[in-house]
């Protein structure tokens, strides 16, 4: 399953950026897969903090292969020891598992929390240890589909809106504004700056550098 959007919230962006529509025209509609099941979705975000996409993927298919699929029960009673096997560290491990063991008791109610609004729902996901604001961020994004998430402490977002508007800096302040000019459709437009910084536009350079 790809990310939902359309022309609606493409002729929305061109409308009020003209950077940006020329990026939307020159790239197309964009792919992106989703994981629309919450739990295995920050799972696989907690493996591949830190990491490059290849060893996430590596490490996530061993972990999918070793549980015989991702769930709450499995995960609660797994053995940090057992995790590390499959190539993450310790501290990770201990996040899976205590992430697991807060789903399986009730303590975090996945059902209430995909319910909540984008603010409440990053509060509460980010209020278990191991989940920073910007994998809650990327949860909501890329397994609830939010169509407004932009998020300030993505370093592809500010690389790609550098490239886009040639600014060697990108601070609260100008991001703000960024995220007003595309609301209510940032994570759309999240998903074009992020094509910009991989090298989609070759002739769009980062002027940081």
């Amino acid at each position: 399953m790809n990310f939902s959007y359309g022309e609606v919230e493409l002729a929305h962006l061109r409308a009020r950026d003209r950077r940006l529509g020329r990026v939307i025209d020159q790239l197309g509609l964009i792919e992106r897969r989703v994981e629309p099941d919450l739990f295995a979705s920050i799972v696989r975000s907690i493996v591949g903090q830190q990491i490059s996409t290849t060893a996430q993927r590596t490490v996530w298919e061993r972990l999918v292969a070793r549980y015989e699929g991702i769930n709450p029960a499995a995960l609660a009673g797994a053995a940090t020891h057992e995790l590390q096997a499959l190539g993450m560290s310790h501290r990770k491990a201990e996040y899976i598992v205590g992430f697991a063991q807060a789903v399986h008791t009730g303590a975090l109610d996945l059902d209430r929390v995909a319910a909540l609004p984008d603010q409440e729902a990053i509060a509460a996901l980010s209020s278990i240890r191991g989940i920073g604001r910007w994998t809650a961020e990327m949860t909501l994004l890329f397994s609830l589909q939010r169509p407004d998430i932009f998020a300030f402490d993505d370093l592809g977002i500010q690389r790609g809106l550098r490239m886009v508007y040639r600014h060697r800096d990108i601070d609260r302040a100008r991001f703000e504004r960024f995220r007003r000019r595309y609301s209510p459709y940032g994570s759309v437009a999240s998903l074009y700056l992020w094509a910009v910084a991989g090298g989609a536009v070759p002739e769009l350079t980062d002027p940081r550098r």
